[in-house]
C-alpha cells in the first residue's frame, strides 16, 4: 500500500495520497483546495489514477479540495452521513467499507469534533487480512490533543460527550495502529497539539492526558478550557465547503 502526506504549513493541515498501486486505485483524505494540483501531480507519476476523496468532516478552518479533486479526477467523493452539504457525494455511515485493491477503508463514526465525523481504519489485505494498520483520525484524535467541540454547534458540552464516547471507541484499536490526524502544531482545531504530526493509538493512550479521563464530565471540563480563537473568517469557509465552492464570497 502507498502512503504519502502532504503538509501545509500555512494552516497546520494534513491531507494524504494512499491506495493500491498494484490495482492502480487511490485516494485522497481530508484534501485542501492548495493542494490539488500537487495531488494530481503525484498520482501522475505513481501512475495510478485517484478513485476516491474522503473527507473526515465539513471543514471550518480551511477550504476543502474535495470538490475540484473530483472534478479533476471523475474520483467519488464520500463524506460521513449527515454532512450537511450541497452536491453530490457518498455518504458513508458506521462501518461502511471501501475497496481500493488491496486496501480496505472502513468508516468509522466518531462525531464530537463536528457532528457528522468519520475516522477512516485502513488496513492492507497484501498482509494476508483485514486487520487494522492505520487511522486517518481527521479532527477526533490529535498528536496529544483532541479536536475542539465548539466549531460547529452551539451545544459545545454536548458535542464533547460525544466526542468522549468517540475516542472511547478508537482507543479499542491496537496500540501498533499509526495515526495520522488532520491537523498538527499551530493549527486552532486543537489547543495543545504536537508539532509531531503522526502518532499512534498505543501513544496517544500512554501521553495524551484528555484521553484519562473516564468520566465524560470531567472530560468535558478538560476539553473546554481554554479553547484558542475561532479560525479566521469560519463561517465564511463552513458556507464555502458546504457548497462545494472553491472560494470565499466577499
Amino acid at each position: 500500500m502507498l502512503l504519502r502526506p502532504f503538509l501545509n504549513d500555512a494552516g497546520s493541515c494534513a491531507s494524504y495520497l494512499f491506495g493500491c498501486t498494484a490495482h492502480g486505485e487511490l485516494a485522497v483524505v481530508d484534501a485542501h483546495a492548495d493542494l490539488v494540483d500537487e495531488y494530481v501531480a503525484a498520482a501522475a507519476v505513481i501512475g495510478a489514477p485517484i478513485v476516491a476523496v474522503f473527507e473526515t468532516h465539513v471543514q471550518a478552518d480551511h477550504l476543502s479540495g474535495l470538490p475540484a479533486l473530483v472534478e479533476r479526477t471523475g474520483a467519488t467523493g464520500y463524506l460521513p452521513e449527515g454532512a450537511d452539504v450541497e452536491f453530490a457525494h457518498v455518504a458513508l455511515d458506521d462501518g461502511a467499507a471501501i475497496e481500493l485493491g488491496t486496501t480496505l477503508v472502513t468508516a468509522m463514526a466518531t462525531p464530537g469534533h463536528a457532528p457528522a465525523h468519520n475516522a477512516y481504519v485502513v488496513a492492507d489485505r497484501r498482509r494476508g487480512d483485514d486487520a487494522p494498520w492505520l487511522l486517518f483520525s481527521g479532527d477526533s484524535l490529535l498528536v496529544g490533543d483532541l479536536g475542539r467541540p465548539d466549531l460547529h454547534l452551539a451545544d459545545a458540552w454536548g458535542q464533547a460527550e460525544l466526542l468522549h464516547a468517540s475516542v472511547r471507541r478508537l482507543l479499542e484499536l491496537p496500540d501498533h495502529v499509526v495515526v495520522y490526524p488532520s491537523h498538527y502544531g499551530g493549527s486552532v482545531c486543537g489547543r495543545a497539539l504536537s508539532a509531531n504530526p503522526f502518532s499512534s493509538i498505543g501513544f496517544e493512550r500512554a501521553h495524551n492526558p484528555l484521553l484519562w479521563h473516564s468520566d465524560p464530565d470531567a472530560f468535558a471540563d478538560a476539553l473546554l478550557a481554554d479553547v484558542p480563537p475561532r479560525p479566521y473568517e469560519q463561517e465564511q469557509i463552513v458556507a464555502a465547503n458546504r457548497a462545494g465552492k472553491a472560494g470565499i464570497a466577499a
